[in-house]
């Protein structure tokens, strides 16, 4: 039906167009959840970006990806680490299998006997050890 309105070479054509405007507005997306994430800009930097990425949709897209495509890259990697991190730490702490505060102790007296941290430091790993068995105990 559309296509005898149209025609053929119409629908297809038209079919190229939303296809594009689709992908601009993935590029958008991807752009707006970058900027975001980035730390290392600023409040109005950020304002910046978002402003040429609205008003000038294409430019302001490519612009972004020339000047800090590699920092978007980046930042999709670390944001990937993280989330695999917080889940095996989940997983660890539900199945039980992280190292128990007796094991973490024992290396940490091992380290101090073959001079790798100092008395001081190891008062204080060891400090942080036992606060951390105390909160796990108690939940």
């Amino acid at each position: 039906m559309i296509a005898t309105t149209f025609g053929v070479g119409q629908l297809v054509y038209s079919i190229l167009w939303f296809f594009l405007f689709f992908v601009e507005i993935w590029l958008m997306i991807s752009v707006f959840i970058d900027i975001f994430r980035s730390h290392d800009l600023k409040g109005w930097a950020k304002a910046l970006w978002l402003l040429l990425v609205l008003v000038l949709p294409i430019i302001g897209i490519l612009a972004y990806f020339i000047f800090r495509g590699d920092k978007m890259r980046a930042h999709q990697i670390q944001g990937h680490q993280y989330q695999e991190q917080s889940f095996r730490d989940y997983v660890q702490h539900v199945a039980g299998t992280g190292r128990s505060p007796a094991e973490e102790l024992s290396k940490l007296a091992e380290l101090k006997r073959d001079g790798t941290i100092s008395e001081v430091e190891f008062q204080q790993l060891k400090s942080q050890v036992m606060r951390r068995a105390s909160d796990t105990g108690a939940q």
